[in-house]
């Protein structure tokens, strides 16, 4: 387990140096940081039994009108408390993704987003325990609406695994603000 965390982050540091180092070959005949756009999630639910936030900032650089492409970060946190049931849950989930976005026309925008999470989950049922540690990928494909600098949209997980994904579905609507 500890090999493939590992592995993860140093895949992770490469492609940020990678995206870093291509600064110089765009800064010679126009500003980088002009191309460049922030965004992200902020999200906050909670009910009786469950609480959860989400805090996950990305930036893109737009090559042209058309093409994008970026990184984002992630951490989440999820709660579950059920006394009647005598069911507890934690989970917590961090990591980061990789995303391009293709607008064909202003309106339309197609994006293909992989993004790696490592979940820990504590699980409490009456007298029984479960913890669960684990790297979960996923692939993201996803079509939406763009109006001004926020679209919204569909995207599907082809990777989706049930019993491992953060995600309840392989669908997940979306929302993308990026200034």
């Amino acid at each position: 387990m500890k090999v493939y965390t590992v592995q993860n982050s140093k895949t992770l540091v490469l492609v940020l140096f990678i995206l870093f180092s291509l600064q110089k070959g765009f800064t010679q005949d126009e500003n980088f940081w002009s191309n460049v756009r922030f965004g992200g999630n902020l999200g906050l639910g909670f009910t009786n039994e469950t609480f959860s936030v989400v805090v996950a900032p990305s930036a893109i650089y737009d090559f042209n009108q058309w093409f994008s492409a970026g990184v984002g970060l992630s951490f989440g946190y999820t709660s579950f408390d059920d006394k009647d049931f005598d069911d507890k849950r934690t989970s917590i989930n961090y990591g980061g993704s990789i995303i391009t976005l293709f607008n064909p026309i202003r309106e339309l925008q197609f994006s293909a987003e992989f993004e790696e999470m490592g979940v820990s989950r504590d699980i409490e049922i009456g007298n029984q325990s479960f913890s669960d540690n684990y790297w979960y990928p996923a692939l993201f494909l996803g079509a939406g609406y763009r109006a001004g600098f926020v679209s919204f949209g569909l995207r599907y997980d082809v990777l989706y695994d049930s019993d491992k994904s953060i995600y309840g579905s392989a669908y997940a609507p979306f929302v993308r603000v990026f200034f």
